[in-house]
């Protein structure tokens, strides 16, 4: 069977007979799948049956990119239905959507973890274990990037390359540094499924033979990950109005990090903490690593050689190492880096464009400031929307183990 797809080529539906391993089709499994009908918490239910994101930031009229306390949001790429949200979480959790079966989405955006996975350089295709632990596979470049919040972003990659979520599940997915799948075979094993067959029709209102396609999986993967909002931190309750929401020391952060000495909030620009923009701002590489262009290799615009994607800094505190190739193992190192001179780290061989609200000159900081910075960084810490982890999935692999020190489950 031959399907074409938006992504410009036509992909071979494989038969259930030419699967390396059959996925479970037992009756009694499939009892235990069906897809729920309520929006995630912080979502309301349209009259159309979509998920709409809700915060208080919703009533503050301010430009999103103002950076003051209360700053409306961008526009959000929600609209999806439960049903597609919750299909997109099976999927996430199942590692039926790898090559060799053996890795899901979730080994390596790991929830305990802000959806990063403690690594410097991300563990791809072949690797065993998850999150921190996670080793023997294909060595990736850069660093795992975490998924909070993506729903109102629209740069996905240290390299910025993609521009929806749907177009950012492609990469990972056909990597054979990644997922190591291929869409002949990502297809079959889900169309060879009953299971998912189901799932799907119930999700996206298909006809009785419709067969699933590369493009339903990638909007079912990119409405699981629009649900993962985190916007209820101690220091949302103190821009909502809750002055005791931070301590004393914290609050002094929070004035660092807004202040023109630091410019730390013009590219983290709250209440994001990103501007979601490109910049340069010299971070090293790891011992013997080559100087990565970063957006240069996809852009080819010379101003962005070494440039990144300015991280959020929400959940920043739980997902170490820090920078696109992890080289800073804490927050304390990575203040230490923006309180030095000016692009000490960029290497002598290199000539670029360095963003210039990075600092000018070394140490304007004291260390009580650098302290006080850090401990503000890490009231923005909240995983009260967490998802509820599958403890099986429709293919009927093994669902990855987390630790039992991993956040409460919210539910959804």
């Amino acid at each position: 069977m031959q399907i074409a797809t938006k992504l410009g080529f036509v992909a071979h539906v494989v038969v259930p007979a030419l699967l390396a391993t059959p996925l479970v089709h037992a009756t009694s499994m499939a009892d235990q799948f069906t897809l729920r009908t309520s929006c995630p918490p912080g979502f309301e239910q349209t009259q159309e049956r979509q998920c709409r994101v809700v915060t208080l930031y919703d009533r503050y009229p301010s430009q999103s990119n103002s950076g003051g306390l209360r700053a409306s949001l961008p526009e959000a790429r929600d609209g999806y239905t439960p049903e597609q949200i919750d299909l997109g979480r099976y999927l996430f959790f199942d590692p039926v959507l790898s090559g060799d079966r053996k890795t899901s989405c979730a080994h390596c955006h790991h929830p305990e973890r802000g959806f990063t996975d403690g690594q410097g350089l991300g563990v791809g295709f072949g690797g065993k274990g998850s999150g921190d632990e996670r080793a023997g596979g294909v060595l990736l470049n850069r660093g795992t990037p975490g998924l909070w919040n993506v729903v109102f972003q629209d740069r996905f990659f240290w390299d910025g390359r993609a521009q929806s979520l749907g177009e950012q599940v492609d990469g990972p997915l056909f990597s054979e540094k990644e997922m190591g799948n291929t869409p002949d075979q990502l297809l079959g094993s889900l169309n060879s499924s009953e299971i998912y067959r189901r799932l799907f029709k119930a999700a996206f209102e298909l006809g009785h033979d419709a067969p699933i396609s590369l493009d339903l999986i990638a909007d079912a993967l990119a409405a699981f990950q629009s649900s993962l909002v985190s916007l209820n931190s101690r220091y949302d309750r103190y821009a909502h109005g809750d002055p005791r929401a931070l301590s004393a020391q914290e609050v002094e952060g929070h004035n660092l990090f807004r202040s023109f000495v630091t410019r730390c909030s013009q590219c983290h620009t709250p209440p994001l903490f990103t501007n979601n923009q490109l910049a340069v701002i010299g971070s090293p590489e790891p011992a013997g690593a080559v100087f990565d262009e970063g957006a240069f290799a996809v852009t080819g615009v010379e101003e962005l050689r070494g440039a990144f994607k300015v991280p959020t800094l929400r959940n920043i505190a739980i997902t170490a190492p820090y920078m696109h190739s992890g080289v800073f193992s804490s927050l304390d190192e990575v203040v230490d880096f923006y309180n030095n001179e000016r692009g000490h780290a960029v290497p002598v061989d290199q000539s670029v464009h360095l963003h210039w609200h990075i600092a000018m000159q070394d140490k304007l900081l004291s260390k009580r400031e650098e302290q006080a910075l850090v401990a503000f960084l890490k009231t923005l810490t909240d995983l009260s929307m967490t998802p509820e982890i599958p403890s099986v999935v429709p293919s009927g692999l093994p669902v990855i183990q987390f630790n039992e020190s991993a956040p409460a489950p919210s539910g959804h």
